[in-house]
């Protein structure tokens, strides 16, 4: 299965969370409480000048994560 990272998206496209990489259990908790759980759909919106932050649609609302959270989440791009 080929994942990707929220950086490997541009704007508009939309990915389904597949897991979580090198996030120890207290920051992936963080993660699943703002509704980034495995096979949630993201859309990216918007990707800040500098690349962080980065702002994402997920279950209806938006959301701002920082470069480091982004980097956590692996990703499969839906077509």
């Amino acid at each position: 299965m080929m994942t990707d990272r929220l950086k490997d998206l541009s704007p508009g496209d939309v990915a389904e969370v597949v897991g979580y990489e090198g996030a120890d259990p207290a920051y992936r908790s963080k993660l699943l409480a703002m509704g980034l759980t495995k096979g949630i759909e993201v859309k990216l919106l918007k990707i800040a000048p500098l690349g962080d932050p980065v702002e994402v649609m997920v279950r209806g609302y938006n959301l701002s994560l920082r470069k480091a959270e982004a980097d956590i989440l692996k990703i499969r791009r839906k077509s």
